[in-house]
């Protein structure tokens, strides 16, 4: 992808958006092993624990960050989340 001008990928696990349900993350870690450009996760955050994970897994891969949809409409995820960026 990089090869063809690709600068940032937007990955987003269409079968878990919009769900609530939880990020699933083997598809997402092998992205990030598989490419060497920024990558930006969506699809299927929770809550709080989904965001710690995700803040784990930056420090050791090209994710760059997360697109939070319902999961902020819903109320899922504490204020300090917003707070704190």
């Amino acid at each position: 992808m990089a090869a063809a001008g690709a600068r940032r990928i937007i990955f987003t696990n269409i079968a878990q958006d919009g769900t609530l349900q939880g990020l699933e993350l083997a598809p997402l870690k092998a992205l990030l092993e598989a490419v060497h450009i920024p990558v930006i996760a969506s699809g299927g955050v929770r809550d709080l624990r989904d965001i710690e994970a995700l803040q784990q897994l930056r420090r050791d891969t090209n994710l760059e960050g997360v697109i939070v949809g319902k999961a902020l409409y819903e109320g899922t995820l504490p204020d300090t989340v917003w707070e704190n960026q």
